[in-house]
């Protein structure tokens, strides 16, 4: 009689392996990272955050402490909105299939069955804003001019939208309304931008959006205290809402306190200026001599070219000062100061000046300016006129004198006056001027139009 057996296996004495319980494919934060909504929240938030950074790009390429301010904005900005979006989504999941009372009767705690949900999700997004972050910190390094590399602020960032997420889907478990998931990133922006835009004054800097002036950079523990504020509040919001014993939850509010009060007894003390802020690179071979922010030493042989003109006209002339400085604020007595390199996408970009001639008129106006004068006699602007035009003339006064000849009595006249002037200083021979200019410049702070010499 035939019976029927099992085909033998293809290799003799070996038997098939089942897969193993609990291992790396089958592991359940795997599953949901990769076919969940992880992913398509991390791509937002890349998307998001890449776009903000673009659409200004001019205004913070090649400036360290510009980039790290504009990222860190757009994570409060556009990233934890659009976390708190999709963590609220992922947390209406299980109320939306109908699965929440099968899921409650499962061996897995709330607390685990939470993190697996939740963690995907907060980790994708926290990688699709590093990623972009990595892209502006590579976009601004081939143009940087002497500073260094900011990066306090991102893990500070990256743990502000892993909180946002984590906060999102503990309201999209309690709040069952549909429309929650935008309208909680809605209002995520709107009270971010409400500090970000305006003085927050000293209980907004427990807001992460809130930042110093231009020009600052956080202390080093800021960014640390306010990861442990917006972090320890995400847990408290975790562990109220999956654990029995409440009583766990006040560990780490009590943290969150702590940070809290830090940040709101330092107050504006949180930021300070940069190391480099006040130190100065000058070149010394022209006179005066030209000096820029130590920030931005590599533009120092472009400012130099830019004034090659000024300082070619100014050689054996006596009287000048001392130096062109590039610091805020008046300049001293003996310096002048020279036009404004910050901020980045003016007369900067991208680590070159955008009109060199404009610059040096601007440079050059400086030179002449009677800033203290409450008025200044016809005849001495006449004067300050053409040797400003000697200097380095203005890239736009054709249009202007187009206007004043067109204009009335007045206008022309004024017009021919400062031609007159400037043809009087440009017909002296070399010796003359320099003499002159000397005489000239002796009084180029004074308001007495007596003692100005005349052309």
């Amino acid at each position: 009689m035939t019976t029927l057996t099992d085909p033998p296996h293809p290799k003799s004495g070996t038997k098939p392996r089942a897969p193993r319980a609990g291992g790396p494919a089958g592991h359940p934060v795997r599953a949901e990272g990769l076919r969940g909504l992880g992913p398509w929240a991390g791509a937002a938030v890349l998307v998001a955050v890449a776009v903000g950074m673009g659409t200004g790009l001019d205004r913070w390429q090649g400036d360290w402490a510009e980039t790290g301010r504009r990222l860190h904005a757009a994570a409060c900005l556009l990233g934890a909105p659009l976390a708190v979006a999709a963590g609220c989504r992922q947390g209406g999941r299980e109320r939306r299939r109908g699965t929440g009372e099968l899921l409650r009767t499962a061996v897995r705690p709330p607390l685990a069955r939470f993190l697996v949900s939740g963690l995907p999700v907060a980790l994708w997004a926290v990688a699709g804003y590093l990623v972009a972050a990595v892209a502006a910190l590579l976009a601004t390094w081939p143009y940087a001019q002497g500073d260094r590399p900011y990066p306090a602020s991102l893990p500070a960032d990256a743990v502000l939208i892993a909180a946002a997420a984590l906060t999102g889907q503990v309201l999209g478990r309690r709040v069952a309304w549909w429309p929650v998931a935008p309208l909680a990133g809605l209002a995520a922006y709107a009270a971010s931008a409400a500090v970000a835009y305006q003085d927050p004054g000293a209980l907004g800097r427990l807001a992460p959006s809130a930042d110093g002036a231009y020009g600052t950079v956080p202390l080093w523990w800021q960014p640390v205290a306010m990861s442990v504020w917006t972090g320890s509040l995400a847990l408290t919001a975790v562990l109220a809402c999956t654990v029995r014993r409440r009583v766990l939850a006040f560990a780490p509010l009590a943290a969150a306190a702590v940070a809290g009060v830090l940040l709101v007894q330092a107050g504006d003390r949180l930021w300070h200026e940069r190391p480099l802020a006040h130190r100065q690179v000058c070149d010394t071979s022209t006179t005066p001599r030209i000096c820029v922010d130590a920030r931005y030493a590599g533009l120092l042989p472009q400012v130099v070219r830019a004034l090659s003109g000024v300082t070619d006209r100014l050689a054996g002339v006596r009287g000048l000062p001392v130096r062109f400085e590039d610091r805020p604020g008046r300049p001293r007595r003996d310096e002048v100061e020279l036009p404004m390199l910050t901020p980045v996408g003016r007369t900067v970009v991208r680590g070159r000046l955008t009109d060199p001639r404009q610059y040096a008129f601007e440079a050059g106006a400086a030179l002449t300016g009677r800033q203290d004068c409450a008025r200044t006699d016809p005849r001495v602007s006449a004067v300050d006129d053409a040797v400003q035009h000697y200097l380095a003339p203005n890239p736009a006064e054709a249009s202007f004198d187009r206007a004043a000849a067109r204009g009335d009595a007045d206008d022309r006249a004024a017009l021919a006056s400062r031609r007159a002037a400037r043809a009087r200083l440009a017909a002296m021979g070399a010796t003359e001027r320099r003499q002159w200019l000397s005489a000239y410049f002796a009084t180029a702070r004074g308001c007495d139009p007596g003692e100005v010499p005349s052309l």
